[in-house]
């Protein structure tokens, strides 16, 4: 029997899977690591023991539990966060710990003069994509500014899923997705990287070769077989960033399909056959040739529930005060008696791309309790998410099947709100196990073993949610106070 091996690389935790060809899962392990903040608005990761050392750790103690022949393990699916910036020497070590992604914000200045420079239009049509905390490039240069005897060491530029493929097969690697947010180092219509709007930085040799996802990237090596318990010679795709391992999971792989994860954010990625060019929005070509991604997120979402439990709750047991939250949230009538918020506690990422916005409780009076505030947190970021689907429908590219994936599918109230106040239907998943599942599947692909539809069998539609039409004109009614409340309080924040 064939095995396909998925890790993936998160924040704070690593997980690692190994599932057979008609999508059971054989065994699980996981592994939690910190992120290390070293100074103000910076974050990082010790990539040789939280990437590399996790991903050793996670595979041998699967192997280990389920007495799994290593020779039946049919390919590798690595992912990781992303994007991250990390410089290796010609051996491919790590020079210093890797910089994380946006919530890494050290390269403030270079971001600001290289957009100056470049002009912000130009970067938008050229790469896709603003200089934000989420561009690589910005943080090359703040590499070479700031730490010059590394940047001199130098030999390749990597991010997680790079790193840990090179560690398996040798061979210095990154998929197109991972790419897309080198900017302005990658260009989105040439696919391809240049120097073009940014000369005299680095080298363009010194970042990965560009492959596709599920291109067979290379093969175990007979080191990294000995340190991890894999067979030498087992193939390893490209791989790719946890947020696009996660979609696939969930059957996110044809054009319309949309990815909907409720998490510490809101985070979503819609598949579309063009490029969409739209500021307001993300964008990175997808996995897959002939595809391209258009992606958007929320600061401030799971993140919110819990400032609210720790604020507001004190009393109940932690580990089940949101619950109790959720309950009370119920029995409060839809649309909160009245009140409506603006969900931007930690400014807001799209569409406004506002880090000053600020949040917002509107419409209280002496009736309101907890219950009806708890709500109209769980409905404001409803109402954001609903900004989002107008935003993509204003930008013609409307989605087709919603998948929603993600902690928050659990909580009633949230889901519901979602679906009522943007009327749309959610389609669940019955496994919610994530990017490590998501990468197994596209080893699978990869080796030709499954088909996509083949998601379908591997991760059936669980459940709907589905929009209650006579809730429409309230939510509309409120959905126009809360698409008026930003520019109305946006000059005294």
């Amino acid at each position: 029997m064939k095995h396909y091996l998925g890790v993936d690389i998160g924040t704070f935790e690593t997980k690692g899977v190994i599932v057979t060809t008609a999508g059971e899962i054989v065994a699980q392990a996981s592994r939690a690591h910190r992120m290390q903040v070293p100074e103000p608005g910076w974050a990082e990761h010790d990539a040789e023991q939280d990437w590399w050392g996790d991903f050793v750790h996670v595979t041998r103690k699967m192997l280990a539990e389920s007495g799994i022949s290593p020779s039946s393990i049919a390919g590798v699916g690595a992912s990781g966060i992303g994007p991250c910036m990390l410089p290796v020497d010609r051996d491919g070590n790590p020079l210093m710990n890797a910089v994380l992604y946006g919530v890494d914000t050290r390269a403030h200045r270079e971001i600001e003069e290289m957009t100056r420079e470049i002009g912000a239009e130009t970067v938008l049509d050229r790469c896709g994509n603003a200089l934000t905390s989420q561009a690589v490039g910005p943080k090359i240069l703040w590499l070479k500014r700031n730490r010059p005897e590394i940047f001199a060491k130098t030999h390749k530029i990597l991010n997680s899923s790079s790193f840990l493929v090179h560690r398996l097969t040798g061979r210095y690697t990154i998929d197109h997705y991972s790419a897309g947010n080198f900017s302005p180092f990658y260009l989105a219509d040439e696919q391809g990287w240049s120097d073009a709007l940014a000369p005299g930085i680095i080298s363009m040799a010194q970042l990965p070769e560009l492959l596709w996802t599920t291109d067979i990237a290379g093969h175990v090596t007979p080191a990294a077989a000995a340190q991890t318990g894999l067979a030498a010679g087992t193939p390893v795709i490209a791989g790719t960033i946890d947020a696009a391992a996660e979609a696939v999971s969930v059957g996110v792989l044809n054009s319309g399909d949309l990815m909907l994860m409720y998490g510490s954010t809101i985070f979503i990625i819609l598949i579309t056959p063009e490029r969409v060019r739209d500021g307001r929005l993300w964008y990175a070509p997808w996995l897959f040739p002939g595809q391209h991604g258009a992606m958007a997120g929320l600061s401030t979402s799971g993140t919110l529930t819990h400032w609210f439990r720790d604020n507001f709750a004190k009393e109940l047991p932690r580990d089940s005060a949101v619950i109790a939250l959720a309950a009370e949230a119920e029995d409060s009538p839809p649309g909160a008696k009245g009140l409506v918020l603006l969900p931007y506690f930690s400014g807001e990422r799209t569409p406004i791309h506002d880090t000053a916005a600020k949040g917002v409780l509107f419409g209280l009076d002496l009736t309101h309790d907890r219950g009806d505030m708890f709500r109209a947190v769980l409905e404001g970021i409803a109402h954001g998410t609903r900004h989002v689907f107008e935003t993509y429908t204003e930008a013609g590219a409307a989605a087709g099947h919603v998948y929603a994936v993600g902690g928050g599918t659990r909580n009633r109230v949230w889901s519901q709100a979602t679906s009522d106040i943007g009327g749309i239907t959610q389609l669940v998943r019955q496994k919610t196990i994530g990017a490590s599942y998501g990468n197994a599947f596209l080893a699978a692909l990869a080796l030709g073993d499954v088909k996509s539809e083949d998601i379908e069998s591997w991760n059936p539609v669980a459940s709907e949610v589905t929009p209650r039409t006579e809730l429409k004109p309230m939510y509309d009614r409120q959905h126009a106070i809360f698409r008026a409340l930003y520019p109305a309080t946006k000059p005294f924040l």
